[in-house]
């Protein structure tokens, strides 16, 4: 009789529960009994980026909640179709949170991610020389742009163009002599045209106030004709920097720098925050086998102008100008970002499952997961074959007498 009243009971509360709930109960999964193996997982770096996938037509990523160790704590959770093949989960915004959340996600032993393919679907700055807001863009290189020198311009040499210098270099135009080893990823160009391909099937959202806006970037010299004209989906690349910069100057200064760095191949067009981060936690988890390097796919839209329209004000341009694209560019991370999803899942037999071939270079600037990297000063470790496999690669050497340059310009040699 006791155990009747107690389930009753239970039952009466439960249902209690869920009619004064506004939201519908969540399906949460702390300890998984499997490993959960995602064909795609999407990486959304904060709230609107993420809730643009939820309640969508094409599936429920919300069917399947996972708490994930690591993860921030604004975000906890990794979020899944209830089968498992669509996953998602929200960095938080910044180098550090990005950083810290993709490392917690590639030691979780909650998920088999040996053949994810993940797509970083964000929004960013864009260059007016190369896209416009609300365009689609899709990256082949990642370049850490602040990670340099910085003097304020008002103590800056009079034959300096911008106050930031390549780090143990002496000159704004010479290649960075002090390396870390995150300056530049470069990902694979295969699979971003076939994502590209995808992406141009999808009609993308606009607004007048974004019209109305871009028509300013029409100017007499054309330097600007990208900026005016309608979105699109573009082939171009993305600048980390914590930093949120504004104006021509900067814009063009680190424009320079990523062709620099990138040995004249990098075409700077959008700036975001998390890229680089999330791809070195990537690349060390590739070198651990958990997942394949190969397999990322960098897409940020464009939610604003990193420079002003001729007679705008940089401050204007940041802080006041009514530039009608962030919602656009939220909208337009799902419906470019959901072809790119269907596309993989729709030709996971016959052409995802067993992978892109890479026809470039895939890593970072030291080599370090093989390969010979086509900008900097080459691969640092002795074993170069690249291995991108679901089984990521072995250990590796250092060159001996490899030379690198530290901070204040000491050198230290590598391998000896």
């Amino acid at each position: 009789m006791v155990l009747l009243l107690t389930s009753a009971l239970t039952a009466l509360l439960f249902t209690s529960f869920v009619s004064a709930s506004p939201a519908r109960v969540e399906k949460r999964d702390p300890y998984p009994k499997y490993r959960i193996a995602p064909k795609v997982f999407i990486f959304s770096m904060f709230d609107p980026e993420a809730e643009i996938w939820w309640g969508i037509p094409e599936f429920d990523i919300l069917g399947r909640n996972v708490t994930v160790p690591g993860f921030s704590p604004l975000f906890p959770d990794a979020h899944c179709t209830a089968n498992g093949d669509i996953c998602q989960l929200v960095t938080g915004e910044s180098e550090i949170n990005a950083a810290v959340t993709i490392a917690s996600l590639v030691a979780s032993a909650q998920f088999d991610l040996t053949s994810t393919y993940f797509l970083i679907g964000g929004i960013a700055g864009v260059n007016p020389e190369v896209a416009t807001v609300a365009s689609v863009t899709f990256a082949r290189y990642a370049v850490q742009v602040a990670l340099q020198y910085e003097f304020d311009t008002r103590e800056i040499p009079d034959n300096f163009t911008t106050g930031y210098i390549p780090q143990g270099s002496t000159r704004p135009d010479q290649y960075p002599q002090s390396i870390y080893g995150t300056e530049v990823f470069e990902v694979n160009d295969a699979l971003r045209k076939i994502a590209v391909g995808f992406a141009r099937t999808a009609t993308l959202n606009d607004s007048a106030e974004a019209v109305a806006y871009r028509a300013n970037y029409n100017t007499s010299d054309g330097l600007y004709a990208a900026g005016a004209e309608p979105p699109s989906v573009v082939e171009c690349d993305v600048a980390t920097s914590d930093v949120y910069y504004s104006g021509k100057l900067l814009g063009e200064a680190f424009s320079n720098y990523t062709k620099l760095v990138t040995n004249g191949t990098g075409v700077y067009c959008t700036t975001a925050q998390e890229d680089n981060a999330t791809l070195e936690a990537m690349l060390r988890a590739h070198a651990a086998g958990l997942v394949d390097f190969s397999r990322i796919i960098i897409m940020r839209t464009a939610s604003d102008m990193d420079r002003p329209y001729p007679g705008e004000a940089a401050t204007t341009n940041l802080f006041w100008a009514n530039q009608g694209a962030f919602t656009p560019a939220i909208q337009n991370i799902y419906l470019a970002g959901v072809k790119v999803v269907e596309g993989i899942l729709g030709a996971w037999g016959t052409t995802f499952e067993q992978g892109i071939n890479a026809t470039n270079y895939v890593g970072d600037i030291f080599g370090t997961i093989g390969g010979t990297p086509d900008f900097g000063p080459g691969a640092i470790f002795e074993d170069d074959q690249a291995s991108l496999s679901r089984r990521g690669v072995g250990r590796r050497s250092v060159k001996r007498g490899t030379q690198m340059k530290g901070r204040r310009g000491y050198v230290y040699h590598l391998g000896q």
